[in-house]
């Protein structure tokens, strides 16, 4: 793993997702075969592997500070490129240092994560209402897991930790992006975890060649997501989850 610390220019951005953005960080550990992010390479000059860099922005958080007293409140999105708890963050805490940042000024946040680590910053968490965390879970089969995201904390482990939020009052969301094989197990498993779920399919273009290496072509069928979409949705709807679809 390379890591290098930068200084950036900026650090709150515009996003299409939510208000804004933060990224702590470029680059990702848990380097999972369908990563968007990785397109991030073509603008960084990175030439290792995804999965294999990770550029800490070492100044985010005094950046924060002066940013957020000029910018009009808004929804911000952590993190766009990069999971804000990926193992770095026990190093820098640079996660942690913004989020006290958003607390103290009052402004929403969505934290999108794969990592327990989150919790470290439970009480933190808990000091304010507009606050939620989006676990992403895309599969309920842990052999599926270890084959797109080998990097990634385990499925189990992202349950207990959804749990743990949830039960102290923390709004929580699951994420089924990209939505993989085994994902209809999630439905119980999610139960009693989450207020709400949502649900994506696979980009191709990133992890194509994984499903065509691990024998899984029947899962590349557009037709296949969206009849796995519906069902799922219905499937949630049955529990009384609030599930939406983005495709």
């Amino acid at each position: 793993m390379k890591v290098k610390e930068v200084r950036a220019k900026s650090i709150l951005s515009r996003s299409k997702v939510s208000d804004y953005t933060l990224n702590p960080y470029v680059g990702c550990e848990h380097g999972c075969r369908y990563c968007y992010a990785k397109f991030i390479k073509r603008f960084t000059g990175h030439k290792e592997d995804w999965g294999e860099f990770v550029d800490v922005k070492k100044n985010a958080p005094e950046l924060l500070s002066k940013e957020i007293k000029r910018k009009k409140p808004g929804r911000v999105w952590i993190s766009g490129i990069c999971d804000p708890y990926q193992p770095i963050e026990k190093r820098y805490e640079l996660t942690r240092k913004c989020l006290e940042i958003f607390i103290e000024n009052d402004w929403p946040v969505t934290i999108q994560t794969k990592s327990p680590l989150v919790l470290r910053d439970l009480e933190l968490l808990k000091k304010s209402r507009k606050v939620e965390v989006c676990f992403t879970v895309t599969t309920a089969d842990e052999k599926i897991r270890e084959i797109f995201e080998f990097r990634a904390p385990t499925i189990k482990a992202r349950l207990n930790a959804l749990a743990r939020l949830h039960s102290e009052s923390i709004k929580t969301t699951a994420m089924i992006a990209p939505l993989l094989p085994g994902a209809e197990g999630l439905v119980s498993k999610l139960k009693g975890r989450v207020h709400s779920v949502l649900i994506d399919k696979m980009n191709y273009h990133y992890a194509d060649w994984v499903y065509r290496k691990h024998k899984l072509e029947w899962a590349r069928e557009e037709k296949f997501f969206i009849q796995k979409g519906k069902e799922l949705k219905e499937s949630f709807k049955k529990e009384k989850i609030p599930c939406q679809l983005l495709f």
